[in-house]
């Protein structure tokens, strides 16, 4: 029952950050180059960027499911990591990661109110972590960490800037931080989780004929969903 405990706060906590994201999800999904949107559809003006519902003046249409998804990323993190003093910057991270991911998969957009913050939010974070006993990883290492995804990724924009957005690049710092933490193997295994889910979803999007070769595919959800792969493996591991 006391092993379950940790991990049953990291789902309450992410059941509480995902109910109020919906509001900022809705904010943050327009368009490239277009501002964050200030009003709904029905010209309702919009105060505040938490909120249960995308607009408190409309009526709720359908539940949302942020709350139950986050939840389970949070447990899924407390389970992996245990007790440890980093669980508490994954779990702050969480809600972010599930934001950038809804959004991008709405409007193919990594907004950089929420990217470019988030590098060092990660490293500060961690850098508490280490300050704490029964740490498992190391600073160092998820500083170069930060630098060699982003440098990489920076290469592959620049190589092809179609196939790789820079909103990618301004993610991948603070993702290869978050890996680079649990050490190089997770750096690696998390790289690798990242370009095979990318790879079999537009496999099943060309099988299915819901997408061509030439389709845009929004890459920040599968960079997000290797680095929970890779740190949920590197915090078992460890």
């Amino acid at each position: 029952m006391t092993d379950l405990l940790p991990v049953a706060l990291a789902a309450l906590w992410g059941a509480i950050t995902g109910a109020l994201l919906p509001r900022a999800a809705y904010r943050f999904t327009t368009p490239q180059g277009m501002p964050w949107r200030t009003a709904c559809e029905a010209d309702h003006p919009l105060s505040g960027w938490l909120g249960v519902t995308p607009c408190p003046g409309c009526p709720r249409t359908r539940a949302s499911t942020l709350p139950a998804v986050t939840a389970s990323v949070c447990a899924l993190l407390a389970l992996a990591t245990g007790p440890r003093p980093e669980l508490a910057a994954w779990l702050a991270l969480a809600p972010a990661a599930i934001l950038l991911t809804v959004v991008d998969l709405r409007v193919h957009r990594l907004p950089d109110p929420l990217t470019l913050p988030l590098t060092p939010a990660v490293l500060l974070l961690l850098a508490l972590a280490t300050a704490l006993p029964d740490h498992t990883g190391s600073w160092r290492t998820a500083l170069y960490g930060a630098l060699t995804l982003g440098i990489g990724y920076l290469a592959l924009h620049l190589l092809n800037p179609s196939g790789m957005g820079f909103g990618d690049v301004k993610l991948s710092p603070a993702l290869g931080a978050a890996l680079g933490w649990y050490g190089w193997p997770t750096l690696m295994l998390g790289t690798f989780a990242t370009f095979t889910t990318g790879a079999l979803y537009g496999v099943v999007l060309l099988l299915t004929r819901r997408a061509t070769r030439k389709s845009a595919i929004p890459f920040g959800p599968f960079l997000l969903t290797g680095t929970l792969l890779g740190v949920l493996m590197g915090a078992y591991t460890s």
